[in-house]
């Protein structure tokens, strides 16, 4: 089998093998092994290296060997040396699809039909058309039943499908990634780590004009239940990110602060309720509450963000 398979294919055969073996063992992640690893591409070398050793290394024992034989047997090994490998069954299958006749029996088939001295041969369809007309009706009536009779889910219902797997991964993705948030999904904070975040930015940013303890002092008092521009989180959060009331409020912090960070100061902001600030400030703006009616979230949302606006 050796001599019936060059060298030229062997080595190549053998070494893809070895390839595919070594990144189907490592774990390289979206990058080939051997771009990951570098030492793998050595590797590789060293082993594309070894096969063409060895394939020299037979070459020159077979030269070696050929020198101590007598002219008989240097005969044998120059015939099977020479002996190239014959697809038979290759050729059988091609004929058995093919389902054509010999040239000698093609007088079996041959019709009465002459046209200047062009006869016409009667062979039967091919095999390997008959094959794959045969399952073309098969598939079609399976597709016919499947889709027009039992109305099974179309391309159409796959998308939507799809689609709506989509916008649940989306939410989901969303819950979980804080610097997606926005004035519609940010949440009142009351995890104790969040919450001493937001009161490192708070000490950082915003003690200069509301105090240490919130109590005002350019800014107005954030401990008491009277709020300018809404008191709820979405409100606190929609004041921090794009600022104050215009010419005299603060300045809009979201070039400054990432969502999530603007989500925890004002989580914090919200802890100082009903705290006792040293020097607290005349309240201003209206009395907030948070609406206890079976009012929906949709709509309170909607009434804060109206709030705001005003």
């Amino acid at each position: 089998m050796k001599h019936l398979i060059p060298s030229w294919i062997r080595i190549p055969v053998v070494f893809f093998i070895i390839f595919g073996l070594t990144e189907y063992v490592i774990d390289s992640g979206e990058k080939p092994a051997f771009i990951e690893y570098p030492v793998i591409l050595l590797f590789l070398f060293l082993v594309l290296l070894i096969l063409i050793a060895i394939e020299a290394i037979v070459r020159a024992l077979e030269n070696v060997m050929l020198y101590k034989l007598d002219e008989e047997a240097k005969a044998r090994f120059f015939a099977e040396k020479n002996k190239t490998y014959q697809f038979t069954w290759l050729k059988n299958t091609y004929k058995k699809l093919l389902g054509s006749k010999p040239i000698e029996e093609e007088g079996e088939i041959i019709l009465d039909h002459n046209y200047d001295g062009i006869k016409e041969l009667d062979n039967a369809l091919p095999p390997w058309w008959l094959y794959g007309f045969y399952i073309s009706i098969i598939f079609g009536a399976v597709y016919l039943l499947r889709y027009h009779v039992f109305n099974g889910a179309n391309q159409y219902d796959e998308l939507e499908t799809e689609l709506a797997d989509a916008r649940t991964a989306i939410e989901a993705y969303k819950k979980t990634a804080k610097d997606l948030v926005d004035v519609n999904t940010v949440t009142l904070l009351t995890d104790a780590t969040d919450l001493s975040a937001g009161k490192t930015i708070f000490e950082t940013n915003c003690i200069a004009c509301h105090m240490a303890d919130g109590g005002g002092g350019i800014g107005p008092n954030l401990t008491d239940q009277h709020w300018i521009l809404g008191g709820d989180i979405k409100s606190v959060f929609h004041t921090i990110s794009e600022g104050g009331r215009s010419g005299k409020g603060m300045i809009a912090w979201k070039t400054q602060l990432k969502p999530s960070q603007i989500a925890q100061v004002a989580s914090y902001v919200l802890s100082l309720q009903g705290t006792t600030p040293a020097n607290p400030k005349e309240p201003e703006g209206d009395l907030w509450a948070e609406d206890t009616t079976t009012e929906t979230p949709k709509e309170t949302a909607t009434d804060s963000i109206q709030m705001v606006t005003n």
